[in-house]
């Protein structure tokens, strides 16, 4: 099954783009996600623990590029099933961290409210093509 999904291209700064993919929780609201190509890990803010299934003990060391040389330590979870579009993901795992700092940035130039980043773990296990003339996310089993 192929599905796509509608993308925003948001400008946070001078010729600083990032994309923005809606989501939906079973039963809840709209959920908003940045893709990020660069970050091998998809990431979960810890501070949205309803949607938060299960907690792993201990950290994991992540490196986060420009945010500083030392790694980030984060825990590691299982988030409740969503939808990107029509294409329900359950069990996904992620890294959880305080996305606060990341919520500040966007409140500046926009009304998202970030529950993630999107890491190639995800976009690799779902074929992901990101169309940017059509401005979908492209998706597939």
């Amino acid at each position: 099954m192929r599905t796509k999904i509608p993308i925003d291209i948001i400008e946070l700064e001078s010729s600083n783009y990032h994309l923005i993919l809606p989501t939906q929780f079973e039963g809840s609201e709209t959920a908003y996600w940045v893709i990020d190509t660069g970050a091998s890990k998809s990431v979960f803010d810890k501070n949205q623990a309803e949607f938060i299934w299960s907690e792993e003990e201990g950290t994991e060391e992540l490196h986060a590029a420009n945010m500083s040389e030392e790694p980030l330590k984060t825990s590691l979870g299982i988030i409740k099933p969503l939808f990107f579009g029509k294409l329900k993901v359950g069990n996904m795992k992620v890294a959880l961290m305080d996305m606060d700092h990341i919520n500040e940035l966007y409140q500046k130039v926009s009304d998202y409210k970030i529950c993630g980043l999107l890491g190639s773990d995800f976009l690799l296990k779902y074929n992901a093509v990101i169309d940017y003339k059509r401005r979908v996310l492209k998706l597939s089993e």
